[in-house]
């Protein structure tokens, strides 16, 4: 393969068979404690000097094998591009203001596009916390247009990176709104970022379809049980308390399970072994690093070394797994694993996995997309003018932790229209093999029900697709309460409409396959 390169600059219960031995944690009564290759240089139309351009795409060659007489070959590629804001600009994933001293590796944008007949699709995978719904909305209907595949057939992923840009939402309107009455402008917002985010993920799409040529599919699950942790706890006083502490004497037992399942599916080039990229999915939190340095977290760590044996040019497409109570604290230990230790021991077990794929008989590119209503929890204008205030706080000790979280929470429905559209996405690759994707940092019992339920061999769940409206918790977690609950925007009961609808997709593809 041939490259030309420009420089991008600047525990708890293990699951072994989800189809056999998963009890299913979606019942709240039960307690679950479980070619060639090239990069290519791009104009952008924006001149921001800070946000480089660099588009790079593989191109995947010769016959892809796996097909049914008579059947359309699938093809695919696969196209990175920066999206590193610039310095100094608001850091997500904190509710104090935090500003971006550096990068200590580039933020990226990593789109595949699968075609088969006259058949696409296209899932991006972006390095940072969510992906606002105006957004996707733009970014998603533009390369619709400029490509011809259906805005339905597209997913545009957040990885969840805590090390990424604020550009949306309640918080970054409350840090706006008084940089410019200090001010008289945002010193911090020197670039248009949501609309430079558009056209870069509108670019990444387009580079990636046009690119396309026949590929080999190869696909499995992993089992990776040292890294994830449930992070609500059963306390002795009786409530559920989310990170309550290493080797808190108060603690009884996990809230939940961890789902230890990797997700991969890999493409190749056909005409060789090669492995040249993979679409990866793991539920854990990405937010191992400290600082102020942008980063894309673990992930980064997990390409950098799969690329130790597939190449420079391989390139990991890491999906977060619905890890909305899952982070990589064990509170039995006051050690805690490093941001690179957690993304080396990731990427051994996805290597050590690689040789015992499955290839992808008979491929057969489908999607289905539906949308449902959750009903978002309400409040007063009394309420509303309160979590202002409190927001404005000057003095944020004077409120708890918890009472800042609501502050956010009501001003983040305020800013909704009485409910939530949520869009539920499934990608089929053939008939043993599917790809879900759900809006919102979801609970994992969610997930693992999903995966239960999926009449797929693999099923792949991955969060924060196409929108960030917080947090989704089970009807069961609701009763028990703390931080997950309080940062949610919806009613009890709807997020468990994510998960019958992705079971109804899921159930339609599969009956629908040939």
């Amino acid at each position: 393969m041939l490259f030309d390169e420009w420089p991008i600059t600047n525990h708890q219960s293990p699951i072994t068979n989800h189809k056999s031995q998963m009890t299913n944690p979606y019942d709240p009564g039960i307690e679950n404690p479980a070619s060639a290759g090239m990069s290519v240089f791009m104009g952008n139309s924006i001149t921001s000097a800070l946000i480089k351009v660099i588009v790079h795409v593989t191109l995947l060659s010769l016959v892809a094998t796996g097909h049914a007489v008579g059947a359309e070959q699938l093809r695919a590629a696969i196209a990175t591009i920066d999206i590193t804001p610039p310095i100094p600009y608001r850091l997500c994933g904190h509710f104090s203001e935090r500003l971006s001293t550096g990068i200590n590796d580039p933020l990226l944008a990593k789109a595949v596009v699968f075609k088969q007949g006259d058949r696409a699709a296209a899932l991006v995978f972006c390095d940072l916390a969510q992906i606002s719904l105006d957004v996707s909305t733009r970014a998603r209907a533009r390369a619709s247009r400029e490509v011809g595949m259906p805005v339905e057939h597209i997913a545009i992923v957040a990885t969840h990176s805590h090390t990424g840009p604020l550009y949306f939402g309640a918080l970054r309107k409350h840090f706006h709104e008084r940089a410019v009455q200090k001010h008289g402008t945002d010193i911090y917002e020197t670039v248009d970022y949501s609309s430079e985010l558009v056209e870069k993920l509108a670019t990444v799409i387009g580079r990636a379809a046009n690119s396309t040529s026949p590929v080999r599919l190869e696909a499995g699950i992993a089992l990776e049980n040292r890294l994830s942790f449930n992070r609500r706890f059963h306390m002795k006083s009786g409530a559920v308390r989310f990170n309550p502490g290493a080797q808190n004497p108060n603690i009884i037992r996990p809230a939940g399970p961890i789902d230890p399942e990797v997700g991969i599916v890999t493409l190749s080039a056909a005409d060789s072994a090669e492995h040249v990229g993979a679409i990866v999915s793991f539920a854990l939190h990405l937010d191992t690093m400290n600082g102020t340095r942008y980063s894309a977290d673990f992930p980064a760590v997990v390409q950098d070394e799969l690329r130790r044996s597939y190449g420079e040019k391989f390139a990991s497409l890491f999906g977060a797994g619905t890890c909305g109570d899952i982070n990589h604290i064990d509170v039995q230990s006051h050690d805690r694993l490093t941001t690179q230790q957690i993304g080396t021991m990731l990427a051994a077990t996805i290597a050590q996995k690689m040789p015992a794929l499955s290839p992808l008989e008979n491929v057969s590119l489908a999607v289905r997309s539906a949308k449902v209503n959750a009903p978002l929890q309400t409040f007063s204008s009394e309420q509303i003018a309160q979590a202002r205030d409190n927001l404005n706080n000057e003095q944020p000790r004077k409120l708890t932790f918890l009472e800042r979280v609501e502050a956010y929470k009501i001003l983040a429905v305020d800013l909704r229209a009485g409910s939530l559209p949520m869009e539920v996405q499934v990608f089929r690759l053939n008939s043993d093999v599917a790809i879900v994707t759900l809006p919102g940092e979801v609970f994992v019992d969610l997930g693992i029900a999903i995966k239960t339920a999926s009449p797929f061999k693999t099923t792949l769940v991955i969060e924060l697709a196409n929108d960030g409206p917080g947090y989704f918790p089970t009807r069961r977690a609701f009763v028990e309460g703390s931080y997950e609950t309080v940062n949610s925007r919806v009613k009890p009961g709807g997020s468990e409409m994510l998960v019958e609808t992705a079971i109804e997709l899921l159930t339609d593809l599969a009956d629908d396959a040939p």
